[in-house]
């Protein structure tokens, strides 16, 4: 008869990897993060019928390049489904090549966005529409930030080899993320520049 010491072994799904389980529970405490926000938005637009159209002249919002923009962060999550098909048919340049261009969309993305901020000639401080505008835009920006950041790991390990077909949640976990964020910016887009 065989001794088990020690705690006994986790449960494990046979359908989800734990790891992957965790990152789809910490996005969906995100959306609700920013289904606050956006109940904030809609709120200040019910109270404040007589603001519209928002924001209030002479200031606008740069739409087209907000489009724009809208479109490098699509491509950026083609460009990151292909890094991580690529690794799982085992073609580690496909991986290192669509990491590295999904990088470089996103901060694209993200230098666009701080150049918007600079020219946009409100301030957070200027109306209810400017805080919720900058609260909006900027959790989505920060989001944005830490996808970079998990990127630009998950490219480092690719470089260096860590990833095989059979090895891949260093780049399917950053990837459900990184596809999270690009959801949430057509939400976000939709929202505050078109509606």
């Amino acid at each position: 008869m065989h001794e088990h010491h020690g705690p006994p072994e986790a449960n494990r799904s046979s359908r989800v990897d734990s790891r992957v389980l965790g990152m789809f529970l910490f996005i969906a405490s995100e959306a609700m993060l920013f289904g606050s926000f956006f109940t904030m938005y809609f709120f200040i637009r019910v109270v404040n019928p007589d603001a519209e159209p928002w924001p209030l002249p002479p200031f606008h919002l740069p739409v087209f390049v907000a489009g724009v923009n809208t479109a490098v962060l699509l491509t950026s999550s083609f460009t990151m489904h292909w890094a991580l098909q690529s690794i799982k048919r085992g073609n580690r340049s496909g991986l290192k090549a669509g990491l590295v261009l999904t990088f470089l969309l996103g901060l694209t993305f993200l230098l666009t966005q701080v150049l918007e901020y600079s020219r946009i000639g409100f301030t957070p401080h200027s109306d209810a529409f400017g805080s919720v505008f900058f609260g909006l835009t900027g959790l989505h920006g920060a989001h944005v930030f830490v996808g970079l950041t998990l990127l630009a790991a998950a490219t480092i390990r690719a470089f260096r080899g860590h990833y095989s077909e059979e090895q891949h949640h260093g780049v399917e976990i950053p990837g459900i993320y990184w596809h999270f964020v690009d959801v949430m910016w057509i939400v976000v887009y939709t929202t505050v520049y078109v509606i």
